[in-house]
Protein backbone atom coordinates (compact mmCIF):
# COMPACT_ATOMS: atom_id res chain seq x y z
CA UNK A 1 0.00 0.00 0.00
CA UNK A 2 1.23 3.78 -1.07
CA UNK A 3 -0.15 6.66 0.27
CA UNK A 4 -1.99 6.96 -3.17
CA UNK A 5 -3.34 3.57 -3.86
CA UNK A 6 -4.64 0.56 -2.46
CA UNK A 7 -4.91 -2.94 -3.71
CA UNK A 8 -7.44 -4.69 -3.62
CA UNK A 9 -8.08 -8.48 -4.40
CA UNK A 10 -12.03 -9.56 -4.70
CA UNK A 11 -12.85 -13.25 -3.80
CA UNK A 12 -15.84 -14.40 -5.23
CA UNK A 13 -17.42 -13.30 -8.82
CA UNK A 14 -21.09 -12.70 -8.24
CA UNK A 15 -23.55 -10.14 -8.63
CA UNK A 16 -22.63 -8.23 -5.74
CA UNK A 17 -18.49 -8.50 -6.46
CA UNK A 18 -19.18 -7.31 -9.75
CA UNK A 19 -21.35 -4.17 -8.12
CA UNK A 20 -18.46 -3.41 -5.64
CA UNK A 21 -15.96 -3.79 -8.22
CA UNK A 22 -17.36 -1.77 -10.77
CA UNK A 23 -17.59 1.43 -8.08
CA UNK A 24 -14.11 0.64 -6.49
CA UNK A 25 -12.40 1.35 -10.20
CA UNK A 26 -13.68 4.55 -10.36
CA UNK A 27 -11.92 5.59 -7.00
CA UNK A 28 -8.41 6.86 -8.39
CA UNK A 29 -7.18 5.55 -5.44
CA UNK A 30 -8.26 1.87 -5.21
CA UNK A 31 -6.51 -0.66 -7.77
CA UNK A 32 -8.00 -4.27 -8.51
CA UNK A 33 -5.16 -6.16 -8.97
CA UNK A 34 -6.20 -9.95 -8.55
CA UNK A 35 -9.57 -12.06 -7.95
CA UNK A 36 -10.34 -15.26 -7.00
CA UNK A 37 -13.34 -18.36 -7.61
CA UNK A 38 -13.52 -21.22 -6.89
CA UNK A 39 -13.75 -21.96 -10.91
CA UNK A 40 -10.52 -20.39 -12.85
CA UNK A 41 -13.24 -19.97 -15.53
CA UNK A 42 -15.28 -17.92 -13.73
CA UNK A 43 -11.93 -15.95 -12.14
CA UNK A 44 -10.40 -15.36 -15.44
CA UNK A 45 -14.00 -14.19 -16.73
CA UNK A 46 -13.87 -12.18 -14.44
CA UNK A 47 -11.03 -10.74 -14.76
CA UNK A 48 -11.16 -10.08 -18.21
CA UNK A 49 -14.61 -8.06 -17.61
CA UNK A 50 -12.97 -5.51 -15.23
CA UNK A 51 -9.62 -5.80 -16.71
CA UNK A 52 -7.85 -7.92 -13.34
CA UNK A 53 -4.27 -8.42 -13.96
CA UNK A 54 -4.03 -11.73 -11.89
CA UNK A 55 -6.66 -14.26 -11.96
CA UNK A 56 -6.76 -17.26 -9.43
CA UNK A 57 -9.08 -20.94 -9.38
CA UNK A 58 -8.60 -21.57 -5.45
CA UNK A 59 -9.13 -19.23 -2.44
CA UNK A 60 -5.86 -20.13 -0.79
CA UNK A 61 -3.81 -18.44 -3.86
CA UNK A 62 -5.48 -15.08 -3.44
CA UNK A 63 -5.60 -15.29 0.62
CA UNK A 64 -1.36 -15.60 -0.18
CA UNK A 65 -1.12 -12.99 -2.81
CA UNK A 66 1.22 -10.49 -0.28
CA UNK A 67 0.88 -7.67 -3.34
CA UNK A 68 -3.06 -7.19 -1.95
CA UNK A 69 -3.37 -4.72 0.74
CA UNK A 70 -7.37 -6.14 1.21
CA UNK A 71 -9.87 -8.71 0.20
CA UNK A 72 -13.48 -7.88 -0.42
CA UNK A 73 -15.29 -11.06 0.68
CA UNK A 74 -18.45 -11.67 -1.62
CA UNK A 75 -18.86 -15.43 -1.46
CA UNK A 76 -22.95 -16.85 0.37
CA UNK A 77 -22.35 -15.92 3.74
CA UNK A 78 -22.37 -19.74 4.52
CA UNK A 79 -18.44 -19.21 3.16
CA UNK A 80 -17.94 -16.44 5.10
CA UNK A 81 -15.89 -17.65 7.79
CA UNK A 82 -13.98 -20.15 5.64
CA UNK A 83 -13.23 -17.64 3.08
CA UNK A 84 -12.38 -14.33 5.51
CA UNK A 85 -10.56 -16.84 7.96
CA UNK A 86 -8.33 -17.83 4.57
CA UNK A 87 -7.39 -14.16 4.36
CA UNK A 88 -7.19 -13.09 7.70
CA UNK A 89 -4.38 -16.11 9.06
CA UNK A 90 -2.54 -15.31 5.73
CA UNK A 91 -2.15 -12.16 6.68
CA UNK A 92 -4.67 -9.96 4.45
CA UNK A 93 -7.08 -7.43 5.81
CA UNK A 94 -10.88 -8.18 4.80
CA UNK A 95 -13.74 -5.83 4.06
CA UNK A 96 -16.66 -9.13 4.84
CA UNK A 97 -19.99 -8.64 2.91
CA UNK A 98 -23.18 -8.89 5.32
CA UNK A 99 -24.43 -10.73 7.01
CA UNK A 100 -21.46 -11.06 8.34
CA UNK A 101 -21.44 -14.85 8.70
CA UNK A 102 -23.86 -17.51 9.82
CA UNK A 103 -24.23 -16.48 13.54
CA UNK A 104 -22.03 -15.12 15.72
CA UNK A 105 -20.32 -18.34 16.92
CA UNK A 106 -18.58 -17.87 13.40
CA UNK A 107 -18.48 -14.04 13.56
CA UNK A 108 -16.63 -13.96 17.11
CA UNK A 109 -14.06 -16.60 15.43
CA UNK A 110 -13.17 -13.88 13.11
CA UNK A 111 -12.74 -11.36 15.14
CA UNK A 112 -10.39 -13.07 17.11
CA UNK A 113 -8.45 -14.13 14.13
CA UNK A 114 -8.19 -10.55 13.01
CA UNK A 115 -7.11 -9.07 16.32
CA UNK A 116 -4.45 -12.35 16.91
CA UNK A 117 -2.95 -11.22 13.67
CA UNK A 118 -3.68 -7.17 14.10
CA UNK A 119 -5.26 -7.54 10.70
CA UNK A 120 -8.28 -5.11 9.52
CA UNK A 121 -12.05 -6.46 9.18
CA UNK A 122 -14.99 -4.86 8.55
CA UNK A 123 -18.11 -6.07 7.45
CA UNK A 124 -19.67 -4.49 4.28
CA UNK A 125 -22.73 -2.31 6.34
CA UNK A 126 -22.63 -0.04 3.07
CA UNK A 127 -25.58 1.39 5.06
CA UNK A 128 -23.26 2.92 7.98
CA UNK A 129 -20.96 4.63 5.26
CA UNK A 130 -23.82 6.16 3.32
CA UNK A 131 -23.40 10.24 3.60
CA UNK A 132 -27.11 10.52 3.99
CA UNK A 133 -27.90 7.66 6.66
CA UNK A 134 -24.47 8.98 8.47
CA UNK A 135 -26.20 12.43 8.42
CA UNK A 136 -29.44 11.03 9.88
CA UNK A 137 -27.15 9.45 12.88
CA UNK A 138 -25.70 12.39 14.09
CA UNK A 139 -29.23 14.69 13.93
CA UNK A 140 -30.33 11.67 16.50
CA UNK A 141 -27.28 11.65 18.39
CA UNK A 142 -27.47 15.61 18.73
CA UNK A 143 -30.86 15.46 20.12
CA UNK A 144 -32.97 16.37 16.95
CA UNK A 145 -36.05 14.93 17.86
CA UNK A 146 -35.33 14.30 21.38
CA UNK A 147 -35.30 10.91 23.01
CA UNK A 148 -35.82 7.82 20.81
CA UNK A 149 -38.95 6.06 21.84
CA UNK A 150 -39.39 3.77 18.52
CA UNK A 151 -37.57 2.64 15.58
CA UNK A 152 -39.54 0.86 12.72
CA UNK A 153 -37.63 -0.56 8.95
CA UNK A 154 -38.80 -3.02 6.73
CA UNK A 155 -37.19 -4.41 3.76
CA UNK A 156 -39.61 -7.04 1.47
CA UNK A 157 -39.22 -8.91 -1.69
CA UNK A 158 -41.93 -9.89 -3.92
CA UNK A 159 -40.80 -13.08 -5.26
CA UNK A 160 -41.68 -15.89 -5.83
CA UNK A 161 -38.60 -17.66 -5.23
CA UNK A 162 -38.71 -21.18 -5.98
CA UNK A 163 -37.27 -23.38 -3.85
CA UNK A 164 -34.09 -23.87 -5.18
CA UNK A 165 -33.29 -20.51 -5.22
CA UNK A 166 -30.64 -19.91 -2.83
CA UNK A 167 -32.94 -17.33 -0.72
CA UNK A 168 -34.82 -20.59 -0.21
CA UNK A 169 -31.84 -22.91 0.68
CA UNK A 170 -30.92 -23.68 3.77
CA UNK A 171 -27.78 -25.23 2.54
CA UNK A 172 -27.08 -21.36 1.44
CA UNK A 173 -28.17 -19.67 4.79
CA UNK A 174 -31.51 -19.17 2.69
CA UNK A 175 -34.25 -16.82 4.32
CA UNK A 176 -35.48 -13.43 4.60
CA UNK A 177 -33.57 -12.71 8.15
CA UNK A 178 -30.24 -13.04 7.03
CA UNK A 179 -30.30 -11.31 3.69
CA UNK A 180 -32.75 -8.84 4.10
CA UNK A 181 -33.45 -8.63 7.60
CA UNK A 182 -30.13 -7.82 8.60
CA UNK A 183 -30.51 -4.35 7.03
CA UNK A 184 -33.77 -3.04 9.41
CA UNK A 185 -31.53 -4.95 12.07
CA UNK A 186 -28.44 -3.00 11.52
CA UNK A 187 -30.41 0.73 11.34
CA UNK A 188 -32.81 -0.20 14.22
CA UNK A 189 -29.00 -0.88 16.28
CA UNK A 190 -27.06 1.73 14.85
CA UNK A 191 -29.52 4.13 16.45
CA UNK A 192 -29.95 2.33 19.48
CA UNK A 193 -27.11 -0.39 20.46
CA UNK A 194 -28.43 -4.04 21.20
CA UNK A 195 -31.78 -4.88 22.45
CA UNK A 196 -32.35 -5.96 25.68
CA UNK A 197 -35.37 -8.47 24.72
CA UNK A 198 -36.58 -9.29 22.01
CA UNK A 199 -39.76 -11.31 20.39
CA UNK A 200 -40.32 -12.53 16.92
CA UNK A 201 -42.60 -14.61 14.60
CA UNK A 202 -42.04 -15.84 11.27
CA UNK A 203 -43.74 -18.06 8.36
CA UNK A 204 -41.54 -20.97 7.45
CA UNK A 205 -40.77 -22.42 4.27
CA UNK A 206 -41.47 -26.61 3.73
CA UNK A 207 -37.39 -26.51 3.59
CA UNK A 208 -37.34 -24.69 6.95
CA UNK A 209 -36.24 -20.55 6.32
CA UNK A 210 -38.37 -17.96 7.11
CA UNK A 211 -40.43 -16.38 4.05
CA UNK A 212 -41.24 -13.66 6.22
CA UNK A 213 -40.25 -12.18 9.65
CA UNK A 214 -41.04 -9.81 12.28
CA UNK A 215 -39.80 -8.83 15.56
CA UNK A 216 -40.29 -6.39 18.17
CA UNK A 217 -37.33 -5.18 19.94
CA UNK A 218 -37.32 -3.27 22.76
CA UNK A 219 -34.67 -1.61 25.20
CA UNK A 220 -33.68 -0.76 28.66
CA UNK A 221 -35.01 3.15 27.62
CA UNK A 222 -38.17 2.08 26.78
CA UNK A 223 -37.44 2.18 23.25
CA UNK A 224 -39.26 -0.12 20.80
CA UNK A 225 -38.09 -1.18 17.30
CA UNK A 226 -40.20 -3.03 15.03
CA UNK A 227 -38.48 -4.46 12.05
CA UNK A 228 -40.20 -6.90 9.06
CA UNK A 229 -38.38 -8.58 6.48
CA UNK A 230 -39.95 -10.79 3.44
CA UNK A 231 -39.22 -13.07 0.33
CA UNK A 232 -43.10 -12.95 -0.61
CA UNK A 233 -44.35 -9.65 -0.47
CA UNK A 234 -42.54 -5.65 -1.80
CA UNK A 235 -42.90 -3.58 0.96
CA UNK A 236 -41.68 0.38 0.90
CA UNK A 237 -38.55 -0.48 2.39
CA UNK A 238 -39.15 2.60 4.36
CA UNK A 239 -37.87 3.43 8.21
CA UNK A 240 -38.87 5.72 10.60
CA UNK A 241 -37.31 7.12 14.02
CA UNK A 242 -39.54 9.03 16.18
CA UNK A 243 -38.38 10.63 19.66
CA UNK A 244 -40.06 12.60 22.34
CA UNK A 245 -39.88 15.82 20.21
CA UNK A 246 -39.93 14.37 16.53
CA UNK A 247 -39.71 12.35 13.82
CA UNK A 248 -37.47 11.49 11.06
CA UNK A 249 -39.04 9.60 8.03
CA UNK A 250 -37.56 7.66 5.30
CA UNK A 251 -40.16 7.01 2.23
CA UNK A 252 -38.14 4.48 0.90
CA UNK A 253 -35.03 2.95 0.41
CA UNK A 254 -33.83 3.32 3.37
CA UNK A 255 -30.46 2.10 3.67
CA UNK A 256 -29.33 4.12 0.61
CA UNK A 257 -31.90 6.71 0.74
CA UNK A 258 -32.00 9.87 -1.73
CA UNK A 259 -34.05 12.00 1.18
CA UNK A 260 -35.16 12.16 4.59
CA UNK A 261 -37.83 14.21 6.19
CA UNK A 262 -37.14 15.69 9.98
CA UNK A 263 -40.51 16.42 11.58
CA UNK A 264 -40.00 18.92 14.86
CA UNK A 265 -43.09 19.44 17.13
CA UNK A 266 -43.82 23.56 16.52
CA UNK A 267 -41.96 23.28 13.24
CA UNK A 268 -42.29 23.51 9.47
CA UNK A 269 -40.92 19.76 8.10
CA UNK A 270 -37.52 20.00 6.95
CA UNK A 271 -36.13 17.92 4.07
CA UNK A 272 -32.84 16.26 3.37
CA UNK A 273 -31.59 14.78 0.21
CA UNK A 274 -28.67 13.15 -1.02
CA UNK A 275 -25.83 15.22 -1.93
CA UNK A 276 -25.41 14.76 -6.19
CA UNK A 277 -21.51 14.78 -5.83
CA UNK A 278 -21.58 11.54 -3.60
CA UNK A 279 -22.33 9.52 -6.18
CA UNK A 280 -25.19 7.02 -7.41
CA UNK A 281 -27.53 6.23 -4.28
CA UNK A 282 -26.99 2.63 -4.91
CA UNK A 283 -23.19 3.55 -4.91
CA UNK A 284 -20.86 0.78 -2.95
CA UNK A 285 -17.88 3.41 -2.97
CA UNK A 286 -18.66 4.84 0.70
CA UNK A 287 -17.86 1.62 2.20
CA UNK A 288 -14.68 1.10 0.05
CA UNK A 289 -13.49 4.46 1.03
CA UNK A 290 -13.71 4.07 4.53
CA UNK A 291 -11.60 0.78 4.58
CA UNK A 292 -8.87 2.63 2.49
CA UNK A 293 -9.30 5.87 5.10
CA UNK A 294 -8.72 2.94 8.21
CA UNK A 295 -6.13 1.18 6.38
CA UNK A 296 -4.18 4.20 5.62
CA UNK A 297 -4.87 5.99 9.35
CA UNK A 298 -3.28 2.27 10.95
CA UNK A 299 -6.63 1.29 11.99
CA UNK A 300 -7.90 -2.43 12.73
CA UNK A 301 -11.49 -1.69 12.30
CA UNK A 302 -13.25 1.27 11.52
CA UNK A 303 -15.10 3.24 13.69
CA UNK A 304 -18.64 3.94 10.91
CA UNK A 305 -18.70 -0.39 11.54
CA UNK A 306 -17.32 -1.35 14.67
CA UNK A 307 -16.85 -5.53 15.30
CA UNK A 308 -18.33 -5.00 18.08
CA UNK A 309 -21.88 -3.59 16.73
CA UNK A 310 -21.58 -6.61 13.89
CA UNK A 311 -21.28 -8.93 16.38
CA UNK A 312 -24.19 -7.41 18.34
CA UNK A 313 -26.31 -7.58 15.38
CA UNK A 314 -25.20 -11.21 15.13
CA UNK A 315 -26.66 -12.12 18.36
CA UNK A 316 -29.96 -10.29 17.59
CA UNK A 317 -30.07 -12.32 14.14
CA UNK A 318 -29.35 -15.44 16.15
CA UNK A 319 -31.83 -15.00 18.89
CA UNK A 320 -34.31 -13.37 16.66
CA UNK A 321 -33.78 -17.50 14.44
CA UNK A 322 -33.38 -19.00 17.95
CA UNK A 323 -37.36 -17.52 18.54
CA UNK A 324 -38.44 -18.35 15.32
CA UNK A 325 -36.90 -21.81 14.63
CA UNK A 326 -34.63 -21.83 11.80
CA UNK A 327 -31.30 -24.04 12.50
CA UNK A 328 -29.22 -24.52 9.37
CA UNK A 329 -27.20 -27.73 8.37
CA UNK A 330 -24.24 -27.92 10.48
CA UNK A 331 -25.93 -25.45 13.26
CA UNK A 332 -25.82 -26.68 16.93
CA UNK A 333 -27.47 -24.58 20.13
CA UNK A 334 -25.05 -22.34 21.79
CA UNK A 335 -24.73 -21.70 24.82
CA UNK A 336 -26.22 -19.09 26.51
CA UNK A 337 -24.37 -15.55 27.25
CA UNK A 338 -24.43 -13.84 30.83
CA UNK A 339 -27.40 -11.70 29.48
CA UNK A 340 -29.07 -15.46 28.74
CA UNK A 341 -29.44 -15.01 25.12
CA UNK A 342 -28.87 -18.77 23.34
CA UNK A 343 -25.71 -17.75 20.58
CA UNK A 344 -25.98 -20.57 17.44
CA UNK A 345 -22.75 -21.85 16.71
CA UNK A 346 -21.27 -24.77 14.23
CA UNK A 347 -21.32 -28.21 14.73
Amino acid sequence: MTADTVRWGILATGGIAGAFTADLIDLPDAEVVAVASRSEESAKAFAERFGIPRAYGDWNALARDEDIDVVYVATPHTAHRTAAGLCLAAGRNVLCEKPFTLNVGEAAELVALAREHGRFLMEAMWMYCNPLVRRLKSLVDDGAIGEVRSVQADFGLAGPFPPSHRLRNPELGGGALLDLGVYPVSFAQLLLGEPSDIAARAVLSDEGVDLQTGALLSWESGALGSVHCSIVGGTATSASVTGSQGRIDIPHGFFFPDRFVLHRDGRDAQEFTADPGDGPRNSLRHEAAEVMRALRAGETESPLVPLDGTLAVMRTLDAIRDRVGVRYPGETDGHPDETGEPHLTPA
